[in-house]
C-alpha cells in the first residue's frame, strides 16, 4: 500500500496545475475554446479511512488516464480536482470539510461531475449543495439510502433532480442481506449489535437490526460507540455476559478497527462481522491478524477483483500503484466510465458541454462497464442489488496488507 505522505504532496502539486488551468476558463466560450473538462474526487485522504480512499482515487484516476491517453473524450481533455474531506480533527471523514469541497467544485463552472464521496455522513453534507448546482456525483461507496431516497427528496435534492449516484447498491440491502446470511448460513439465533454513531453506522446497522428481528434472530442490545474513545470494554464486557451468538457493527474503521482489537480479547470466539465498512484496507491494516481472523463483511456490490473480466484493470492498478485493489477501486473506475461515457454522449448530441446536460446523460446512462451494464433508478441507485460475503482469513503465502488474499469471498448473501 501506497504511503499517504507522497499522496498527499503528489494531491497539492496536482492542485496547482488545476488552478493554472481553471484560470484560463472561467466562461461557457473559454469552456469551449479551451476543450476542458474537470471531474472532482472528493474522498478522505486524511485519517482511518485514508488507505480506502486511496484505493478508491486510483481507481477513478485509471478510467481518466485511459481517457486521456486515448485522446481525450470527443476531443475534451478530462482534468481531476481531488479534495481531501477528511481531517485530523474528525480523525476520518468531516462533512463539514465536505460541504466545502463540493461549493469549491461548484464554483468552477468547467467541473461537470464528481466521483465520491466514500462515506455518507459526507454524502449527506453535499447532496442538498450539489443539488442546487444541478453537478451530478457518483459514489462508488457510500449506502446510506436516505440520500436517494424519494420520501427525503425535499433535504437531499431540492431543485427535484437526482444528483447522487451509485455504482453501489444500499444499506436497505446490505444490512438485510447480510442478516439473512447470518441465519441461514451462520445458524445465528441471538446477535448484538454496535454501530459507530455516523451516518452510514446507523443506518446500516437499523436496517440490520430490522431484518434480523423480521427473520427471527433475537436483538439481545443495540449500542452505539464514540470513535473518538479508546476503550470499549464496558460494551463489550455487556456482550460478553450475554453469550450472543454473534456481534455486528455498523460504522467504519475509526471505531471498528480499536472495537476488532479489543473484542478480539474479550470476545475471541464470538462470531463478528459487520458492512463495508470493516471491508478494506484500512480495516485490514489498521486491526491487523489476529484481532481481525475471521471477522465477517460484505460490499455492496459484487465481487470483482478475482473475475476474468477485471484482470486487466488489476493487472494495470498493480502495476501503476504498486498495491492491490479492492472491489470499491473498481466501483470508482465504473463511476469514472459512467461520467466520461456521459461527456461522450453530451458531445455526440451537439449539446451545451455543461453540468445539467452531463447529469442527464448519466441519469439516463446504459454503460457496459467491469460490473456489467451500470444504469440507474429515476433516484440515482444503481439497478443490481447483489451483496457480496467475506471473511478475513490470514494467508501467510502472501503479504497481510493484500485485501484479495487476505479478505476472503464467500458467496453473494440472500437477498430479502
Amino acid at each position: 500500500m501506497r504511503p499517504l505522505q507522497p499522496t498527499r504532496r503528489a494531491l497539492n502539486a496536482g492542485a496547482i496545475a488545476v488552478a493554472a488551468i481553471a484560470a484560463i476558463g472561467g466562461c461557457a466560450a473559454a469552456f469551449a475554446d479551451q476543450k476542458v473538462v474537470k471531474i472532482g474526487i472528493t474522498l478522505p485522504f486524511t485519517g482511518a479511512d485514508a488507505e480506502d480512499a486511496n484505493l478508491i482515487k486510483n481507481g477513478a484516476m485509471i478510467a481518466i488516464d485511459e481517457a486521456n491517453a486515448a485522446g481525450g473524450v470527443a476531443g475534451y481533455k478530462v482534468v481531476p480536482i481531488i479534495y481531501d474531506d477528511g481531517t485530523a480533527t474528525a480523525g476520518q471523514y468531516d462533512p463539514a470539510q465536505s460541504a466545502t469541497n463540493a461549493k469549491k467544485l461548484i464554483s468552477d463552472p468547467l467541473v461537470i461531475a464528481n466521483v465520491g464521496p466514500q462515506m455518507s455522513g459526507s454524502g449527506k453534507a453535499i447532496s442538498p449543495i450539489l443539488s442546487e448546482a444541478d453537478l451530478a456525483t457518483i459514489t462508488p461507496s457510500s449506502t446510506n439510502p436516505d440520500i436517494t431516497d424519494p420520501k427525503m427528496a425535499g433535504q437531499f435534492r431540492p431543485k427535484g433532480k437526482a444528483v447522487y449516484f451509485r455504482t453501489v447498491t444500499t444499506d436497505a440491502y446490505q444490512g438485510p442481506n447480510m442478516a439473512n446470511y447470518f441465519k441461514a448460513k451462520l445458524n445465528v439465533k441471538t446477535v448484538y449489535i454496535l454501530d459507530d454513531s455516523g451516518a452510514y453506522g446507523v443506518g446500516l446497522a437499523g436496517a440490520f437490526e430490522n431484518q434480523a428481528k423480521k427473520i427471527g434472530i433475537e436483538v439481545l442490545g443495540h449500542d452505539q460507540l464514540d470513535p473518538k474513545e479508546a476503550d470499549y470494554t464496558t460494551a463489550l464486557t455487556k456482550i460478553k455476559a450475554l453469550h450472543p451468538d454473534a456481534l455486528y457493527y455498523g460504522g467504519v474503521a475509526q471505531a471498528g478497527v480499536k472495537l476488532a482489537k479489543q473484542a478480539a480479547e474479550t470476545i475471541p470466539t464470538m462470531i463478528k462481522g459487520g458492512g463495508d465498512g470493516v471491508s478494506g484496507g484500512s480495516f485490514l491494516k489498521g486491526g491487523g491478524f489476529p484481532a481481525i481472523e475471521g471477522w465477517y463483511a460484505t460490499n455492496a456490490g459484487p465481487h470483482l477483483t478475482e473475475s476474468q473480466g477485471a484482470a486487466s484493470f488489476v493487472k494495470t492498478f498493480q502495476e501503476k500503484y504498486h498495491s492491490t485493489p479492492d472491489d470499491y477501486s473498481i466501483t470508482a473506475y465504473d463511476a469514472a466510465k459512467v461520467i466520461l461515457a456521459a461527456v461522450a454522449e453530451v458531445a455526440k448530441s451537439g449539446k451545451e458541454m455543461n453540468r445539467s446536460n452531463v447529469r442527464d446523460a448519466i441519469q439516463s446512462s446504459k454503460v457496459e462497464t467491469l460490473q456489467g451494464t451500470v444504469a440507474f433508478d429515476q433516484n440515482g441507485d444503481i439497478l443490481d442489488r447483489t451483496v457480496s460475503v467475506f471473511q478475513y482469513r490470514h494467508d501467510d503465502k502472501y503479504p497481510t496488507d493484500d485485501i484479495t488474499h487476505q479478505l476472503k469471498y464467500l458467496e453473494a448473501a440472500p437477498q430479502s
